[in-house]
């Protein structure tokens, strides 16, 4: 059965990167790293490198070869949380270094985009009260880290 493992290309620091981000996720962890043995096109051989690494139970693979794409709002990895301490925890330590940007969204300091988004944020915009739906929408747009008892009080009308 096919399955899908997301693929992270860097410039030059996966290595670092997984490792960043295992520190910061639960259930998360670094696994085999291999420097390729032969030249490429992205350096000699040794320079470049593959890591397996895991994200709150997810396989993830990335490869330090040198600058090609960066990373753009296009693809970005979302993190669903119960807490507003979870929430606070990951958004400022992953955007430690990087950049924060808007609706959840931040740029850590590797390039990679995130969202940190509270579990409840869904529940709301699946209500049937189009007018609940509304508000906590209104309320998402105008900040930049989530937060929760402010969404809470857009989806109560308060």
């Amino acid at each position: 059965m096919p399955s899908i493992q997301p693929f992270l290309w860097y410039n030059k620091e996966a290595e670092e990167a997984a490792n960043f981000y295992a520190g910061l996720l639960p259930n998360s962890k670094v696994g085999h790293i291999s420097a390729l043995p032969v030249d490429t096109p992205s350096g000699p051989a040794g320079s470049v490198k593959v890591v397996e690494f895991t994200l709150v139970g997810q396989p993830f693979m990335a490869m330090s070869a040198g600058p090609l794409d960066p990373f753009n709002h296009a693809i970005s990895l979302m993190v669903i949380v119960d807490t507003q301490a979870e929430i606070d925890r990951l958004w400022e330590g992953l955007s430690e270094g990087g950049k924060k940007v808007e609706c959840g969204w931040l740029q850590d300091k590797y390039g990679l985009y995130w969202q940190i988004v509270p579990a409840i944020h869904f529940e709301m915009m699946k209500d049937k009260d189009p007018a609940k739906v509304k508000r906590v929408t209104e309320a998402m747009l105008k900040m930049t880290k989530f937060v929760i008892a402010d969404l809470q009080k857009a989806y109560d009308g308060k």
